[in-house]
């Protein structure tokens, strides 16, 4: 997968998930349930999070280092989500939205940094046990987004019903 293919996915999924998001009044983003015990704005800074935690890897790499803060949080996903939700509970769901934009806008001034071979090519990171980079990407943008997008679903319909 190239740039330009990254690009249209990951504009695509975030156009889903915030033409879903705009089906919801205000006070639902606030309301536990949108994934177990999570609400929307809980669901929206795990998004923001992880695409935060994936500039902070291309920064790395950019500098030839490994980007170990990435690969820490990948060894242990439930505990660095766990650690990252009480971080982020409770924050204003304004500042999760701006979040959510800037981070986006950061990633693609990062990403065109990279080549297509840095990209594409598995055995290009030596730490990354033969997973592109692109892949990498795919998995904290809009792979993740997709994983969490039927959930959010559920929830906008049992929101609209209970409406």
């Amino acid at each position: 997968m190239d740039i330009d293919e990254l690009f249209e996915q990951m504009e695509s999924s975030r156009l889903q998930l915030l033409e879903l998001l705009e089906l919801l009044p205000d006070d639902a983003y606030t309301m536990p349930g949108a994934m177990g015990d999570w609400t929307v704005a809980d669901v929206l800074a795990h998004l923001v999070v992880w695409e935060s935690e994936l500039i902070t890897c291309l920064m790395k790499l950019d500098e030839g280092k490994k980007p170990k803060r990435m690969l820490a949080a990948i060894a242990d996903v439930d505990g660095y989500n766990e650690s990252r939700y009480r971080e982020n509970k409770d924050r204003d769901i304004a500042r999760i939205f701006d979040d959510l934009q800037s981070v986006r806008v950061q990633l693609e001034e990062w990403l065109p940094r990279f080549s297509t071979k840095d990209l594409t090519d598995e055995n290009r990171y030596e730490w990354s046990e033969g997973i592109a980079l692109w892949q990498i990407v795919e998995a904290n943008t809009f792979g993740h987004e997709a994983e969490h997008l039927p959930e959010l679903e559920t929830f906008v319909q049992r929101w609209q019903a209970g409406s």
